[in-house]
């Protein structure tokens, strides 16, 4: 009972941060495209692609196309905060059913949002720390799961192509720190292995590490968010695998 109580202490506290932060970004995200002129492919996922929504602009550029997007700022994957990673898929199904392609990402506000707040996981390492906490790899753990869950559910509804994009290492910044260095590789680890795992159908899937390409000045001031170049190499990873499939 009481593990159970401290749980839902930081549930709630995780809850009021999203909304608080939210709030005082004036739910930055990139407006939704729910009609577009290729309704088939779509994108999911936080607020890498949706705080400025330049990785979609320069892909929808390169393409001569539109895709939907439904991506919104501070979404984790299945958390029922704000439109979570799982009910903007569901809403975009809604939209028009025939999904064939998605791009996206998901996982990093699970780990990111409850560090900022007051670390319950213990997800930074500090330096006299040997390596990351066995509470943040089961956070993350849980993490995979639910990614496995969703990728699964698209492959039962028919979706053919899933381009996956990882994280990069954050920088120091307002919110970002290099302490999570850690918890961003064990969190990679974790969502390669749950495209690579998903079995709901015999889809395309595929994972995009982004570590070795992002640097310091393609990440903005709060340390976590892509610079116009980071966009435009993220967008550059994207287009290698989404390019073939149109």
């Amino acid at each position: 009972m009481k593990s159970f109580k401290s749980w839902l202490v930081i549930r709630i506290a995780v809850v009021f941060l999203v909304i608080s932060m939210v709030s005082a970004c004036g739910i930055v995200s990139a407006v939704w495209i729910r009609n577009a002129s290729r309704n088939d492919v779509v994108n999911v996922g936080d607020s890498i692609f949706a705080l400025s929504g330049k990785i979609h602009d320069y892909l929808q550029s390169w393409s001569g196309q539109t895709f939907r997007r439904y991506s919104v700022s501070g979404a984790m994957v299945n958390s029922g905060v704000i439109p979570d990673i799982a009910s903007q898929y569901a809403t975009a199904k809604s939209d028009h059913a025939y999904i064939k392609t998605i791009f996206m990402d998901g996982g990093g506000n699970d780990i990111l949002i409850p560090a900022i707040a007051f670390d319950p996981y213990n997800c930074k390492v500090d330096w006299w720390e040997s390596g990351l906490s066995s509470k943040c790899k089961s956070l993350i753990d849980d993490v995979y799961v639910d990614t496995v869950d969703l990728l699964n559910q698209m492959g039962r509804d028919g979706v053919k192509n899933i381009i996956f994009q990882g994280y990069y290492h954050v920088k120091n910044g307002v919110f970002g720190s290099t302490k999570l260095t850690q918890a961003v590789d064990y969190g990679d680890t974790k969502l390669a292995l749950a495209v690579k795992n998903a079995t709901a159908a015999n889809n395309y899937r595929v994972f995009i590490d982004p570590r070795p390409y992002i640097v310091n000045s393609d990440i903005i001031i709060d340390g976590i968010h892509p610079t116009d170049s980071g966009s435009q190499k993220l967008a550059s990873l994207i287009w290698v695998k989404l390019q073939p499939l149109l």
